[in-house]
């Protein structure tokens, strides 16, 4: 079992890997589609802006390599920034289109609270999938974000609130979706990613 860290210039690549490496999974992080092609399941990770983070995909051929690996029934999972760049469009610093390989919009936060959304919150799992077989109830995981997915699609697995209630993760098929950070979550994080690497 080999994990493909897809690496196109944005990503959280050092905490990834640590925890990774941590669960004992064997992984590399690379921008080769060849080299990449050669994994089991794959995790795009990103930190930073959408249209930057979309265009380097796009540049570097990475995003018909995503939707040829998903075509082809390979799990992906996106983490953050990863995340949102699965879906249909983002709204920050304009109008830009995703991946759209799942269905919704990536808004900014309507909120008087403060922005970014940092540090723990709540999970809250509104539907069974198996990125989250066996956690405990009542589960605190890490985020960094100021945009959040809305979808009307029966995707949505977990939310929290912040201001009122966000969606945070999602599932279709072989396509695994979290905006907050597992490799940041402590012992929760580290539980979602080895049923990651178990599926």
């Amino acid at each position: 079992m080999k994990i493909g860290i897809i690496d196109y210039g944005m990503g959280n690549l050092g905490s990834i890997s640590n925890a990774l490496s941590y669960i004992g999974v064997d992984y590399i992080i690379s921008s080769d589609v060849q080299e990449l092609e050669k994994t089991d399941k794959l995790i795009l990770p990103g930190v930073g802006a959408f249209k930057d983070a979309i265009n380097l995909i796009k540049e570097k051929k990475i995003d018909l390599f995503i939707h040829d690996s998903v075509k082809k029934g390979k799990p992906l999972l996106g983490i953050c920034l990863g995340m949102q760049l699965l879906f249909d469009s983002s709204s920050e610093y304009g109008s830009h289109e995703g991946l759209g390989l799942l269905h919704g919009d990536i808004v900014r936060f309507d909120t008087n609270l403060k922005v970014p959304h940092m540090g723990w919150n709540k999970l809250n799992i509104v539907k069974e999938e198996p990125l989250f077989k066996g956690l405990p109830k009542n589960i605190h995981v890490y985020f960094v974000h100021s945009y959040h997915l809305e979808t009307s699609e029966d995707i949505v697995c977990a939310t929290t609130n912040y201001g009122k209630e966000i969606q945070i993760a999602a599932q279709k098929d072989n396509i695994f979706a979290l905006q907050f950070h597992p490799e940041k979550s402590g012992v929760i994080g580290l539980s979602i990613l080895r049923n990651f690497v178990s599926l």
